[in-house]
């Protein structure tokens, strides 16, 4: 097999949202980091994360058509239950319950449907 100069990681996973500035407040504040990071050519908004790829959210590739039904990625938690009620708490879209005591999915504020997952 011939060797790949692509690497086995994923550097970063955009997200397509209408406004960066509201996209952001939103992102920063269900992640509880703050937003001080500059809006890059007016439509990029870069979050790093702690473990994986960067999560870049992005006002200029917002789709004309509705976003996808299956979750675009889904964030790490100990805690199921306890982000469960945080996002309840924050007024998020929930669109599943707990699934087998291990992952949730619900909607962020441009529709995008995201998942929670107890690691």
């Amino acid at each position: 097999m011939e060797s790949s100069p692509l690497q086995t990681e994923i550097g970063a996973v955009f997200v397509p949202v209408r406004h960066i500035e509201e996209a952001r407040d939103w992102y920063c504040r269900l992640l509880g980091i703050p937003a001080d990071q500059d809006i890059l050519f007016g439509h990029l908004y870069c979050i790093p994360m702690q473990k994986g790829p960067t999560l870049i959210l992005d006002s200029k590739i917002f789709p004309k058509s509705s976003p996808s039904d299956a979750p675009l990625f889904h964030f790490n938690t100990q805690d199921i239950e306890a982000a469960y009620r945080y996002l309840q708490e924050m007024g998020v879209t929930l669109v599943s319950p707990i699934e087998s005591g291990h992952w949730f999915t619900f909607r962020d504020p441009d529709g995008n449907l995201l998942m929670v997952c107890k690691c």
